[in-house]
């Protein structure tokens, strides 16, 4: 299954979860653990723990799984790592507080180089 491919599944799985404010952001140039990673909040920890097997199932009835899984025991953000992809399914008030989008937002990242680079040199 292409990169592309797998996003799409990921996401279609979420929508029919009802994940909330489903954000795909193209992380390639930013890190080379992963091409896409897919963020999206779950209105309580029974909703995120319900978004995040969708998506394992939806995947497994194409014959992908995950490489590895956590946070299923606490519901207040559960990761799945599909290599290419990368899902986090996080309860709105934790997602707020961690900030994933401004972190991996590719235009803050190349300021932040810029900056460094400036002030270095």
């Amino acid at each position: 299954m292409t990169s592309t491919s797998l996003s799409e599944h990921i996401t279609t799985a979420l929508q029919d979860a009802k994940a909330l404010d489903i954000q795909v952001l193209d992380v390639s140039k930013l890190t080379n653990t992963t091409d896409t990673m897919i963020i999206c909040s779950g209105s309580s920890g029974r909703h995120v723990a319900a978004v995040a097997k969708q998506v394992q199932l939806h995947l497994s009835e194409q014959g992908v799984l995950p490489l590895g899984t956590e946070g299923e025991d606490t519901l207040e953000w559960i990761l799945l790592d599909y290599v290419d992809a990368v899902v986090h399914v996080m309860r709105s008030q934790t997602r707020e507080y961690y900030d994933l989008e401004s972190l991996w937002d590719e235009r803050l990242t190349n300021n932040s180089e810029k900056s460094a680079a400036t002030a270095a040199g």
